[in-house]
């Protein structure tokens, strides 16, 4: 039989397009192949090749053999070769019964002609660390012959769980076996899950045969978010978010070139001086508000955060990160995501800031769940990026930063100069802070701490960490703001 890949099967009802919702997309040939295989003669080039594959096919088939197998045939050999020398016709028809019951299971396995189509839903596609994805297949068996015994089985990998395997009574024709397992991972990051493999065996065991589809599918798991509370963590009188759209739409500061009157226009939009000016009705167009800005900062720098695993530091940042994203998200903030090497995620579309659409969360969320260490010394590459925006300023700018030397403070503290408010969160190893912000008295604050710098920089700078909660730290900062605008 042919081994090769098997045509696409028709999408299962309601399935959507790869990658969640989606069928498997692929079947499994379990008889010969249409190349010159058994039952169709071939001619020329084709049929020699299809000769070539079914050969190699039937040692594959061969190749199958279990234990069982082999130990029928080997006892089968022993028992002719000794018939042969005692000269015992008994022993030598037990000996061809014994080697003939696994050659014609193999042969019989070989030949079977059935075609079975898989598919795979995943629900969701997209989960948080420590949650559990349900992982639906499905068997149908699009021939016209049953199947025999089946052995289900999906590649995994190991931080997921094992490898589920699952056993498929005779399936009728044109039937169909649902089965479903779990997923859980305590990692961030897409994990492929496939090809799904079928062993097909015989009623007696003798032979087992292995298939593969030729697809498989991606389970995202993103950083955990955490609800924080509505505070207004701009802290000035400007504002940002609603109130900044209001007082933008009610002075319309950009919007002073007028355009040429149009049928249906309001006549109180009527601009006179430009009438007068050019010699045609001249109205003011549409005052277009701004969206308020956020630049959230994330340092990936290895040599900055110290351990590995799911309660590292730089772990608690990447979570933190992605909970004020799809906090101000939720807030009408146009948020943009910026790393230490300066690219702009999840591109550079519009500066990389992106409004809150359908898709952006998930965009948001799909960056970080694959965000991993740089190799950078510093933090000049944001800063450039920063440096480098179109506008006099970037509005908010919340960065979670890890180790800093006295150097990499300035650079930081220069950031301050690009934006209307900046929050700082030092992610430091777990003793070193506590839930309110500040250092526990075991840990004495000096002068030359890079919180500090910060703070006379213009920055509000507080500690986080694993076990602080975030929406605490969230709700001290816009404390700290307010306090500073009383001063």
């Amino acid at each position: 039989m042919a081994y090769g890949p098997a045509p696409s099967a028709p999408p299962a009802p309601g399935a959507g397009p790869h990658g969640g919702t989606g069928p498997y997309g692929a079947r499994l040939d379990g008889g010969a192949g249409t190349a010159g295989g058994p039952g169709r003669p071939g001619g020329g080039a084709e049929g020699g090749r299809g000769r070539e594959e079914s050969r190699g096919s039937l040692r594959l088939a061969f190749g199958g053999l279990t234990t069982r197998g082999r130990s029928f045939l080997a006892a089968g050999v022993a028992a002719a070769l000794c018939a042969y020398v005692l000269g015992q016709d008994e022993l030598l028809r037990v000996g061809a019964l014994l080697a003939a019951l696994p050659l014609v299971c193999v042969l019989v396995l070989h030949r079977t002609r059935y075609r079975v189509a898989g598919y795979r839903r995943l629900s969701p596609s997209r989960v948080p660390v420590r949650s559990e994805a349900r992982v639906h297949l499905r068997i149908d068996n699009v021939s016209r012959l049953p199947t025999g015994l089946l052995m289900l089985q999906d590649r995994v990998p190991y931080v997921l769980g094992p490898r589920p395997r699952f056993v498929l009574d005779r399936v009728e024709p044109g039937g169909r076996r649902e089965v479903s397992y779990r997923v859980r991972s305590d990692l961030r990051g897409r994990y492929p899950l496939g090809p799904l493999q079928l062993r097909l065996t015989d009623p007696f065991g003798m032979c087992e045969l292995t298939r593969s589809f030729s697809t498989y599918d991606t389970l995202t798991v993103v950083p955990p978010i955490e609800a924080l509370p509505a505070t207004r963590p701009a802290g000035e009188t400007t504002g940002y978010g609603e109130g900044r759209q209001r007082a933008l739409a009610l002075s319309g500061d950009d919007d002073v070139i007028p355009r040429g009157y149009r049928h249906g226009d309001d006549l109180r939009r009527v601009h006179w001086r430009s009438t007068a000016r050019y010699g045609e009705l001249m109205v003011r167009r549409e005052e277009q508000p701004q969206q308020a800005r956020c630049t959230v900062l994330l340092d990936t720098r290895r040599a900055a955060y110290p351990g590995s695993g799911p309660d590292s530091p730089f772990e608690w940042a990447v979570a933190a990160a992605a909970s004020v994203c799809m906090h101000l998200l939720e807030r009408g903030y146009s948020v943009r995501l910026l790393t230490d090497t300066g690219a702009a995620a999840p591109g550079p579309e519009s500066g990389g800031f992106l409004s809150e659409t359908s898709d952006t969360a998930g965009l948001l969320l799909d960056t970080l769940a694959v965000v991993e260490h740089s190799y950078e010394q510093g933090l000049s590459g944001a800063y450039d990026a920063l440096r480098g925006g179109t506008t006099g300023h970037e509005g908010l700018l919340v960065a979670f930063l890890g180790a800093l030397d006295e150097e990499q403070a300035l650079t930081v503290g220069r950031m301050r100069q690009r934006s209307n408010r900046a929050i700082a969160f030092l992610a430091v190893p777990t003793g070193a802070q506590h839930a309110g912000g500040a250092a526990p008295p075991t840990v004495p604050r000096t002068e030359e701490t890079p919180e500090r710098a910060l703070r006379e920089a213009g920055w509000t700078a507080l500690p986080g960490g694993p076990g602080t909660p975030l929406a605490t730290l969230w709700q001290e900062a816009d404390n700290a703001g307010m306090r500073g605008l009383e001063r």
